[in-house]
């Protein structure tokens, strides 16, 4: 397979997709790409508005994209697919417009083929087992929580360590340890903000300055180092 799994489209101060924008022309490759974009994830944008703010900015590192939700079969555009792209917003939104359409063997089928994948945030929960470690709040049901299964991990994207100050709340240990008390044979990484795994064939590798943050069952979380052999994940 061909992952490009990135915890977050912006950071903070920057333009949307800014900072991963060459990551993803390097994932893609010198020769120009239109990859299949899948919008799903958008809910208080319009997947025209959406499509156009990705198309900008892959059309600046010589990529570009088209949305799937201009297409009468969305199966056949995936199965023509180049690329795929995920993007994000909702989670639960995005796997009940997958689940509706019928596209998740499709997508998996095209993936496990060759075909290189690229999600950010609720893209990125998508490649998951299933959506349960996503952040967001459960807005519609999405027909089943299970995912593509492309990756034998959970992720946590937009990892944070603490709650920003005056939040009295669970942190985001805290929730992840609650979803291991009842998922004990499931690994969560913590993918903190401006990190993304970057996965061709068996070359399981990691951008970013930040470490992972590994959470089991009856371990204690431990932090993985960017320069560390990542490939014990994926299998």
């Amino acid at each position: 397979m061909n992952l490009l799994l990135i915890s977050n489209s912006t950071m903070a101060g920057e333009a949307y997709l800014d900072y991963p924008k060459q990551n993803i022309a390097d994932f893609l490759g010198k020769d120009p790409v239109k990859a299949l974009f899948i919008p799903y994830a958008g809910v208080t944008v319009s997947f025209d508005d959406y499509e156009a703010k990705v198309k900008s900015r892959f059309n600046e590192v010589g990529h570009d994209v088209v949305s799937i939700h201009h297409f009468d079969d969305p199966v056949k555009a995936v199965e023509e697919a180049e690329a795929i792209v995920v993007g994000g917003g909702s989670t639960w939104q995005m796997l009940h417009l997958v689940h509706k359409y019928n596209l998740t063997d499709a997508i998996r089928a095209k993936v496990n083929g060759g075909t290189k994948f690229i999600g950010w945030s609720a893209g990125s929960n998508l490649a998951c087992p299933t959506i349960k470690t996503t952040n967001d709040m459960p807005i519609i049901d999405p027909m089943g929580f299970d995912a593509l299964n492309l990756i034998p991990f959970q992720i946590n994207p937009h990892y944070l360590d603490k709650n920003p100050d005056g939040h009295g709340g669970e942190t985001r240990e805290d929730r992840i340890m609650e979803f291991l008390e009842v998922n004990k044979d499931m690994t969560v990484v913590g993918l903190r903000e401006g990190c993304m795994f970057d996965v061709q064939g068996e070359n399981y590798g990691y951008i970013g300055k930040l470490p992972l943050r590994i959470f089991k069952y009856g371990v204690e979380p431990y932090e993985m180092a960017p320069d560390s052999d990542f490939s014990i994940l994926f299998k």
